[in-house]
Parts: structure tokens; C-alpha cells; sequence
């Protein structure tokens, strides 16, 4: 009966494990819904172009600059470093000790080296591309972008998370921004590993087939 609990124990810690999504350290929105905008009615100033119907001008291009627009972020991240460090020490003596007994005296020498040396380096490489939101409008005209991808391939999850702010400046004729000019930018890329469903189910049911045989 021990047994039996026992199994049932580890049934539900694997349940808890199946699809564990990873913690994030953004504390931006991913994403936002933009605010319903009431339709105004067109007003009746001219024949072709009508005033007050849009905001967006008619030869303006497509970049995003509204809460809820969508901006895809060039990743292009390389960050390397290096450091080399070392200490030398040496210390060297000698003695003479000249007595009447002793022909010729004592003598002695002694001498002590020892050094020390460190290199430490490393480098990141991060590329990719994803299309984040527009979440906030900031008061001197720069975007507050969020977003994130997730790709699951068999038992694995890959979570890519951003967020940063965009110039709108620096935002290309293609509507996308290379991270190197995002400031303040939190780059997440995690992963997690599922359990899949069918799997548990025929593990526990072998387990239960030895432990409750037919």
C-alpha cells in the first residue's frame, strides 16, 4: 500500500512538471490590445482629401507609432570581454658565519620565487529576429516595445523575450530596429522541457501493470 502512494506521489509531481514555462525578469506587458477608437464622422471639407479622418498622413510610411503597432527587433547582441592579471615575487638572501674552531666557516644561501598568473575571456553571440508591440507611448515621442516567441519543437520549449525603447528615428523604411540602437533592453532566451502526455501515461501504466498485476 506504501508502494502504491508512493507512485501516485510521483503521478502528480510529473503532472506539475508538464509544461513549466520559465520566469521572466521583464516587467513590461508582452503584448497590448490597442484602445477601441470611435469612428468619426467625415466632414464635409472637400472632395478628395477629407481632414479629421485619419491621423495618419497620406504619404507617411507604415512605421509603427501607436500603442498595439507591431516593430520587428533585429537581434544583433556580441558582447566580449577579457582580463589578464599576474604577480611576481622573489626573494633571495645568503650567510656567512665565520668561526676559529671551523676552518673556512658556514655559509648558506636560500632563494625563493613564485609567480602567479590569470586570463579570463569570453564572449556572447545572440541573432534572430522578432516582432515585438508598441506598449506605451512615451511623453517625448519614443516607443516602449515588448514582445516574445515561442517555439516548441517535440518535448522542448524555447522562450525568446524583449523589451526596450525605440527611437522612432531609427526605425528603417522595412518597419524594424536593430537591438544595437534599442535602449535599455532586457533579452531573455530560456528554455523548458515538457513531459509529454503519452509518455507519462505509458510509464504509470507499466508501473501500475508490476504493482497491481492483472
Amino acid at each position: 500500500m506504501k508502494t502504491f502512494i508512493k507512485w501516485i506521489a510521483m503521478l502528480g509531481l510529473a503532472t506539475s512538471i508538464v509544461a513549466c514555462v520559465p520566469a521572466t525578469h521583464i516587467r513590461e506587458p508582452l503584448t497590448v490590445v490597442p484602445v477601441p477608437r470611435p469612428i468619426p464622422l467625415a466632414p464635409a471639407n472637400g472632395a478628395i482629401f477629407q481632414a479629421g479622418i485619419t491621423d495618419r498622413p497620406l504619404f507617411e510610411d507604415r512605421h509603427a507609432r501607436r500603442v498595439g503597432d507591431i516593430l520587428t527587433i533585429l537581434i544583433v547582441e556580441t558582447t566580449s570581454a577579457m582580463g589578464k592579471s599576474g604577480t611576481t615575487l622573489e626573494n633571495t638572501g645568503s650567510l656567512l658565519v665565520t668561526t676559529p674552531g671551523i676552518p673556512g666557516g658556514m655559509s648558506g644561501s636560500s632563494g625563493v620565487k613564485s609567480g602567479n598568473k590569470s586570463d579570463a575571456s569570453g564572449t556572447n553571440t545572440f541573432s534572430g529576429t522578432l516582432t515585438a508591440t508598441v506598449i506605451e507611448q512615451l511623453s517625448n515621442g519614443n516607443l516602449r516595445v515588448a514582445g516574445e516567441k515561442q517555439v516548441s519543437i517535440r518535448h522542448s520549449d524555447e522562450y525568446v523575450r524583449f523589451s526596450g525603447v525605440v527611437n522612432p528615428t531609427d526605425i528603417s523604411a522595412s518597419n524594424s530596429v536593430p537591438s544595437t540602437k534599442v535602449a535599455d533592453v532586457h533579452l531573455e532566451y530560456k528554455g523548458a522541457t515538457n513531459l509529454d502526455t503519452s509518455d507519462v501515461t505509458s510509464v504509470f501504466a507499466r508501473i501500475f501493470t508490476t504493482v497491481l498485476p492483472f
